[in-house]
């Protein structure tokens, strides 16, 4: 996995440890493409997405005046699935709109899926970060397990 320091022309994330709750840092060359990265990160936190497909596609399009605001509400709508739905993404395309962002997400069924951890219950606004700048996006989050 590629480290926050590197290039730009890097994406990844991981988790950083944290008491009781979930932390997970992403950075890309791109808002979009870092808040893929984040979304990947909390989901492979506690399912294992080795090979998983989707088997449903849900489009939605998420609307926020800051980044950090697009941040939470689009790990919402993740956890608002994962409760009420029993679905993760596991592929997703995300476009820039005007307020906020497009997303196409490819869901697949989280029963189907080996668990690995703690499923997040809500995203805090706890040092919360999304910033960019000339080196790329990086993001910061945590949520409540």
């Amino acid at each position: 996995m590629t480290r926050p320091e590197s290039s730009a022309r890097h994406a990844g994330h991981r988790s950083v440890p944290h008491t009781a709750d979930l932390r997970v840092e992403a950075w890309a060359p791109t808002r979009e493409e870092c808040l893929a990265q984040a979304v990947r990160g909390v989901c492979e936190s506690f399912l294992d997405l080795t090979g998983a497909a989707g088997v449903r596609r849900r489009d939605v399009v998420v609307q926020a005046d800051r980044g950090e605001d697009v941040l939470v509400a689009l790990l919402e709508e993740v956890v608002y699935w994962l409760d009420t739905e029993g679905e993760v993404p596991v592929g997703m395309e995300l476009a820039a709109v005007t307020g906020g962002v497009r997303c196409g997400l490819q869901l697949a069924d989280a029963g189907s899926l080996p668990v690995t951890g703690a499923a997040p219950k809500a995203v805090t606004l706890h040092e919360l970060t999304f910033v960019g700048g000339p080196e790329g996006w990086k993001c910061s989050v945590t949520l409540d397990v």
